[in-house]
C-alpha cells in the first residue's frame, strides 16, 4: 500500500509519545485507532489530545471545526484485534525491547499481510525487533521527537531486511504529517541519540564529580551553546529511565566504554527520580510538570 492510500493509523501505546503520533495523525486528516493495556491511560490520553487541540482553539491557531474534526477521527482500539483495520501501525511503548518484541509479534498476527509496522523506538535495533514477525520487509522504525506536535523531525531507520517500497511509504506518510524525515542506518541510538545521550550522560558525570553545579551546568550549555534547554533539564524532560535505557543500549551495542552510564543516573533511576513523569530529577516538578 502507498502512502498517498493510507486511511487509518494505529498507535499503539498512549503514552505521552503515542498520543502525540495520534494526534498529529488525526490533524493531518488521517482516521486514528488508539491502543493501550491500560484503559485509565487510554482514557487520559484521549482527555490529553481534545486539551491540547483546544489550547490552540483559544489561541487562534487552529479553528474549531478542525479541533472537532480530528477528535472524531481518534477511536480507541479496545483489544489489538483492533488494529485488523489498519493500513499502518506505529507502535510507541516504553523503550524495552522484549516487550517491543512481544506487540510486534502480536501485531503481526492481527494486522493484514501487506500493513507496514513501525517502532517508534530511539535506540533499539529495527532489524532485532523485524525478526519476531513474518513480515521483515514491512517493519521500520520512526523515530518522532517529543513532544510530536512541535518537534518537526522523525529519523526513518530501515532493518537488514526493509523494503524499498516500505522505506519510501513511510518517508511519504512522515511528510503527509507535516514532519521532516531523515534516514539514519540501524545501529544503536541512530544518528539522534548516539550524539545527545552521551552529552547528556557527560552533563551528569560532571555533575557527579563536581564540575559544577545543576544550574551552572545547564546555563553554560544554554548560554555559551545556544542549546534552548540545559541538558539536565532534557533528560529530566526525556526520563531518566529513558536516558539510561538508551545508554545501556549504547553501550551493550558497541562495547565501548564512553558510553557507560554516568553512577548518578543509575542512582536516581533507582530511587524512582525520574524527572517530570515522576515530580522529581534534576529539578522539582509541579502537578502539571512545571519546574518549581
Amino acid at each position: 500500500m502507498s502512502g498517498d492510500t493510507l486511511r487509518t493509523i494505529g498507535v499503539v501505546g498512549a503514552g505521552q509519545m503515542g498520543r502525540g503520533i495520534a494526534q498529529v495523525a488525526a490533524r493531518s486528516g488521517f482516521a486514528v485507532l488508539l491502543y493501550d493495556q491500560e484503559r485509565k491511560v487510554l482514557d487520559a490520553a484521549l482527555k490529553s489530545i481534545d486539551a491540547s487541540l483546544l489550547r490552540l482553539v483559544e489561541k487562534g491557531t487552529l479553528p474549531e471545526n478542525v479541533r472537532a474534526e480530528a477528535i472524531e477521527r481518534i477511536r480507541a482500539a479496545a483489544e489489538p484485534g483492533s488494529f485488523s483495520a489498519a493500513d499502518f501501525v506505529i507502535e510507541a511503548i516504553s523503550e524495552d525491547r522484549a516487550l517491543k518484541v512481544r506487540v510486534f509479534a502480536t501485531l503481526d498476527g492481527v494486522c493484514r499481510p501487506g500493513v507496514i509496522l513501525a517502532s517508534n523506538t530511539s535506540s533499539l535495533s529495527i532489524t532485532k525487533i523485524a525478526a519476531a514477525t513474518r513480515r521483515a520487509d514491512r517493519v521500520i522504525g520512526m523515530h518522532f521527537m517529543n513532544p510530536v506536535p512541535v518537534m518537526e523531525l522523525v529519523e526513518i531507520v530501515a532493518g537488514q531486511s526493509t523494503s524499498r517500497e516500505t522505506i519510501e511509504t513511510t518517508l511519504g506518510l512522515a511528510k503527509s504529517l507535516g514532519k521532516t524525515p531523515v534516514a539514519a542506518q540501524d545501529f544503536p541510538g541512530f544518528i539522534s541519540n548516539r550524539v545527545l545521550m552521551p552529552m547528556i550522560n557527560e552533563a551528569i558525570c560532571a555533575l557527579h564529580e563536581g564540575v559544577g553545579s545543576r544550574d551552572d551546568i545547564d546555563t553554560v550549555m544554554r548560554l555559551g551553546m545556544r542549546h534552548p534547554m540545559g541538558p539536565l533539564a532534557l533528560a529530566d524532560f526525556i526520563g531518566l529511565d529513558t536516558c539510561l535505557a538508551i545508554m545501556e543500549v549504547l553501550h551493550d551495542g558497541f562495547g565501548d566504554p564512553k558510553y557507560r552510564p554516568c553512577p548518578l543516573l543509575r542512582r536516581m533511576v533507582d530511587a524512582g527520580l525520574l524527572g517530570r513523569k515522576s515530580g522529581r530529577g534534576f529539578y522539582e516538578y509541579g502537578a502539571e510538570g512545571t519546574p518549581k
